[in-house]
């Protein structure tokens, strides 16, 4: 029996990702009422601190996808209210939620990630989008992708196989965010490996492969139901499957994170994986991801969020 008499959990938000983050908080909530635990989930407005502070919960579960939810914000919010949550902290989340700076880690402990170019905005406005476009095809080759440097979902992602894709692949990335991330496009199967901490250290949970029906990943792929193929566990050799996981693991550590995440990575024609980026609030849909590594785990998705709330609480805000 669980000694969690309140929890809430904190969903919506005014991202991009808006939508998702509310589907997922609702999976979240389904799941643990389910477990038998007392659920409150609310959006993050004006009402959440005086609400909060009048009927402090026992932990939060944050499913606020991109924003505030992701760059460590509302965990900050959190810990001056003194609510315990699962995941990692602000200073992690900041980290992880800038892709660039993700990357800088983990390439130094030793993990293989994709070369790139990271570039705001402004510099094409200074500098001459043209000829700073073609220096980039000139140092990266092509094929190229292109994604905002902050944010999920894959929004404002596209990939770029000739250098006349460039321009328009710029333009709609900036739609979501000042500065892009343009990094060498590696062919290969897509793999995301979810980590799970339930008390005994960072574990890898079975990784789940990605067959996008269009052949990339994006927004309506991943949240429309029918439009792309999982395999959970993927269809990998063991010694691929334990790199993946082994990256995975390595990259939740070296980043500091705490209790969940998610990473993505590509395992190329050789068998060996990439890094791409790193989720320190994974999706919760029908669709997402993390869900479907806990089922082909054999675990229970209910339980499994249980554990990590009442780890959270007996944590509390440190």
């Amino acid at each position: 029996m669980s000694d969690l008499g309140h929890v809430l959990v904190l969903a919506g938000g005014l991202s991009y990702e808006r939508e998702v983050s509310l589907r997922s908080g609702r999976r979240v909530g389904e799941v643990l009422r389910a477990a038998g635990i007392p659920v409150e989930i609310r959006d993050t407005d004006a009402s959440l601190v005086p609400t909060v502070l009048a009927d402090p919960p026992d932990a939060a579960f944050v499913t606020l996808h991109g924003g505030s939810g992701e760059d460590g914000a509302i965990r900050s919010v959190l810990e001056l209210l003194s609510v315990p949550y699962v995941g990692a902290g602000p200073d992690a989340c900041r980290v992880a939620y800038d892709k660039p700076t993700a990357k800088a880690v983990v390439r130094s402990v030793g993990l293989r990630t994709p070369d790139s170019v990271t570039l705001p905005k402004e510099t094409f406005h200074d500098l001459g989008a043209s000829k700073v476009l073609s220096r980039i095809v000139e140092r990266l080759g092509l094929p190229l992708f292109v994604k905002p440097s902050q944010g999920g979902s894959a929004l404002g992602a596209s990939v770029v196989r000739t250098a006349e894709e460039l321009p328009s692949a710029m333009v709609g990335c900036f739609a979501y965010g000042d500065t892009a991330l343009i990094e060498r496009f590696i062919e290969g199967v897509e793999v995301a490996v979810s980590v799970l901490d339930l008390g005994e250290g960072p574990v890898a949970l079975p990784p789940v492969e990605i067959v996008p029906d269009g052949g990339v990943y994006d927004y309506a792929a991943r949240y429309t139901a029918g439009h792309t193929e999982f395999f959970a566990p993927a269809r990998l050799s063991p010694e691929v499957a334990a790199a993946c996981a082994e990256m995975a693991v390595t990259a939740h550590t070296a980043l500091g994170l705490r209790d969940i995440s998610r990473t993505d990575l590509i395992v190329d024609s050789d068998g060996l994986p990439h890094f791409l980026e790193v989720n320190v609030a994974p999706g919760m849909t029908e669709t997402s991801l993390l869900p479907m590594a806990v089922e082909a785990a054999g675990d229970d998705l209910g339980t499994v969020c249980r554990v990590l709330l009442e780890q959270a609480a007996a944590r509390g805000t440190v």
